[in-house]
């Protein structure tokens, strides 16, 4: 049994919190300063956060190797699941040469590059986002911007990028859903609070986005559009989130900007398209020989925008329809009920923990969610799929090991990834942190998205980051005397802005568009936006602590 210690540094939450911040400092400099491969970057970076645990908290070596080894599986299943099989059904879409047909279908909505970065990497990514979420919209939109003819390099940093303001309602608001079960705060509040939180951030992502591709110009032509997109998604998330649904906030929201984009390009006239201007970077720039191949091969066929037929454009578009079905169906009342029947729950073998207070901790448990979680129904949708397009057993099963062999480094990189972060938070690191950052009092709501950030960018995830600290954000309301429901929800909507610059997702944007051990190239590129949107995110929560906007909270 090992007890957390909430200060083990000279009895100090202040040098505790440097010490128990190592990690993490040791895991982004060798990304972004040293430029070093993510997966080797994030091996060491465990090692230290075990040389933490065991010599500074006093955590039994033992104990520190289980709550490691409970943090890699957490990695591979519930999320590596789901994005495996997530690239698996995309990758059975290229070998058909139905996501070349996808890929011109986009490309006939507009011709400029600005445009279909924004509706392929915001409002498509939102709807992959809503559907499976854990790296899933990076990792497909990303590669559909490279059939378009963006770099590598920069395709991921949209992708990125675009992957913010869906976050927290992603997988069917499972951060949400997650965050009322720890906080035991209702998640249809939280989600209404968040609801008014992550919209005022959609209205400018977009706007981000066109500038990435094509700076000032890009900004001066295209602002309309790219205004209007986000101010699309922004209003449906809002409605969705407080009066509608919570779980169905992105799917709506997705769907609603990219008709808005639809009917602005048939509206506006015709403009000279612009072409996605180069990413400086070198070598950088440059894919795989492999992943060029496979670029290549996407690319043959029939050229040009047209001619393809009805027929072939709606079976281009039916995995994607298949997968809304699937997780539609899924979440109906009684089939989902009926689904997780098959739930197990266990205590991971050998692990015991209890918090500075002595109370146990629910880190050592495990759920095996066979059937809800979006991994299988996202495989279910797949299998669907290989009937609908006529796909046979041998070419799904091809596909399936080139997508483990794409995702191999980014595979090593999340199970590290977690590990390192279950150690942290088993040892008592990770509250440490918490714990410090609390005692600002009421400027703690300046803090908030900080927290939720980090949580983020440890893990990967935003449901990981509301299992981390949103407990502990409710705690630090009620000592501040703030609105424990604000807290709680800034924390969701300040960790949607640590997934770019989680070590995960860089790993999977890498593999996805053949930039393996490129990963501080995207990181350096991506992690100004992040902490610009942070800011964003800290003022607005500190205004809505006050009268200032008090009014916002629900």
């Amino acid at each position: 049994m090992y007890q957390q210690v909430l200060d083990p540094v000279a009895d100090s939450l202040g040098w505790s919190s440097l010490v128990a911040a190592l990690p993490l400092a040791v895991l982004f400099v060798l990304l972004g300063g040293v430029r070093m491969r993510a997966w080797l970057a994030s091996l060491i970076a465990l090692a230290v956060s075990l040389a933490v645990a065991v010599w500074t908290y006093g955590m039994p070596a033992d104990q520190a190797l289980l709550a490691g080894s409970e943090g890699a599986a957490f990695g591979f299943y519930p999320i590596l699941w789901i994005v495996i099989n997530a690239l698996w059904v995309y990758n059975i879409t290229v070998t058909t040469g139905h996501f070349d047909v996808l890929r011109r279908s986009f490309a006939q909505v507009s011709d400029d590059s600005r445009l279909q970065a924004v509706l392929i990497a915001f409002s498509f990514g939102a709807l992959l986002e809503a559907l499976a979420g854990f790296g899933t919209p990076v990792a497909v939109t990303s590669v559909m911007l490279i059939a378009l003819g963006f770099q590598p390099l920069k395709a991921a940093v949209l992708a990125l990028t675009a992957n913010t303001a869906p976050v927290a309602f992603g997988a069917m608001a499972t951060p949400i859903l997650t965050l009322g079960k720890v906080t035991g705060e209702s998640s249809d509040t939280l989600g209404a609070m968040v609801g008014r939180q992550t919209p005022i951030l959609a209205l400018f992502v977009p706007l981000v986005l066109v500038a990435i591709v094509d700076g000032r110009r890009g900004l001066r032509e295209t602002w309309p559009v790219a205004l209007l997109c986000g101010a699309a998604f922004g209003a449906a998330q809002y409605v969705t989130a407080n009066f509608i649904s919570v779980p169905l906030a992105d799917v709506v929201a997705s769907l609603v900007s990219a008709a808005a984009v639809v009917l602005a390009v048939r509206l506006r006239p015709s403009a000279a398209p612009a072409k996605p201007a180069p990413v400086a970077g070198g070598a950088a720039d440059e894919p795989t020989p492999e992943f060029a191949a496979r670029v290549e091969g996407q690319g043959g066929g029939r050229g040009g925008h047209g001619g393809d037929s009805r027929a072939e454009v709606a079976r281009a578009y039916a995995p994607y329809a298949i997968i809304i079905a699937v997780f539609v169906v899924c979440q109906i009342g009684p089939v989902k009920d009926l689904l997780d029947r098959a739930t197990r729950t266990f205590s991971w073998p050998g692990l015991h923990l209890t918090s500075p207070s002595g109370k146990p901790l629910a880190l050592p448990t495990f759920n095996f969610n066979y059937l809800t979680t979006p991994g299988t129904q996202m495989l279910v949708a797949g299998l669907i799929t290989m009937a609908a397009l006529g796909v046979g057993f041998g070419t799904a099963l091809r596909a399936y090991w080139t997508t483990l062999v794409q995702l191999r480094w980014a595979i090593i990189t999340v199970m590290a990834v977690l590990a390192l972060a279950f150690v942290m938070n088993a040892s008592g690191q990770t509250v440490t942190l918490g714990t410090w950052m609390a005692g600002a009092g009421g400027a703690f709501a300046l803090l908030s998205p900080i927290l939720g950030w980090l949580g983020t960018a440890v893990t990967g995830s935003d449901t990981s980051s509301n299992s981390l600290f949103g407990a502990l954000q409710v705690t630090a309301a009620n000592k501040a005397d703030l609105s424990t429901v604000l807290m709680a929800a800034t924390n969701s909507s300040g960790g949607v802005l640590g997934k770019m610059v989680s070590p995960q997702n860089l790993a999977i944007a890498a593999a996805a568009v053949g930039l393996d051990g490129r990963e501080g190239d995207i990181f350096r590129r991506v992690v100004l936006w992040s902490l610009l949107f942070l800011a964003g995110m800290c003022l607005l929560s500190g205004l809505q602590s006050t009268a200032v906007l008090g009014w916002m909270v629900p």
